[in-house]
């Protein structure tokens, strides 16, 4: 990878991590109603770096904005939704890149010629498993559900999401690592490099656009509560 989409990777990988650590030690102060939502907003902000840091002191810091318009509160389940799956996702790729081994069960080598596929397999169950993980515990208190009705009403709430946002992210970053990247420099970047993560980033955004029109209509067929 070049050395100034390196530099430009770097910088937007530090500024979102510094909204990030800003929204953390808010949550920190000004805990929300939603304790999962102490995770849900600093993770957002890794992806969503200034946007995220906007919309959380617009409208998810603790009682700034009680009463939200369908819009935000979509959002609010967009992001909720995809914090689990970015989770999901950098565990699973890294976990790939330190342990190659941990994908022959998802089809590298063997079922897949390209690792990267294997990769986002492995992501998807990541994702998916943390991300029922966060919808329980933002459904089962407010319901005071046992665990068992809990993961089911997780997992009708959130599978079409989750799986909306991870169609999305892997949509993105196909583009990205396959139609720009490999075509302009000859290679895809490593786990390794700053500019992977930074295609990461803006694949998420992608997952995101995919994820909220998934969760209006989740919202009003009150499959999924608003937030």
């Amino acid at each position: 990878m070049p050395t100034w989409l390196t530099a430009v990777a770097t910088l937007s990988l530090a500024l979102a991590a510094v909204c990030a650590a800003w929204i953390a030690v808010d949550v920190a102060r000004h805990p929300p109603r939603m304790g999962v939502m102490a995770v849900v907003w600093p993770v957002s902000a890794l992806f969503g770096s200034l946007g995220a840091l906007w919309f959380y002191r617009r409208h998810g810091r603790a009682g700034v904005d009680d009463d939200p318009t369908m819009p935000v509160s979509v959002a609010k389940g967009a992001l909720h939704c995809g914090a689990g799956c970015t989770l999901g996702d950098v565990v699973a790729e890294t976990t790939a890149f330190l342990a190659p081994a941990v994908l022959v069960p998802f089809g590298f080598p063997g079922l897949f010629g390209d690792r990267m596929f294997a990769v986002w397999v492995l992501d998807f169950v990541a994702a998916f498993v943390i991300g029922i993980a966060f919808q329980y515990f933002a459904i089962a208190p407010m319901r005071d559900l046992t665990v068992a009705r809990g993961v089911w009403a997780a997992l009708k709430a959130d599978a079409l999401s989750l799986t909306a946002w991870q169609v999305g992210m892997y949509g993105t970053m196909a583009v990205l690592l396959l139609g720009v990247l490999q075509p302009l420099y000859g290679t895809r970047p490593e786990v390794s490099s700053p500019v992977f993560w930074l295609a990461m980033q803006v694949a998420m955004l992608g997952g995101f656009a995919t994820a909220f029109p998934m969760n209006w209509w989740l919202v009003r067929r009150g499959v999924k509560e608003r937030m």
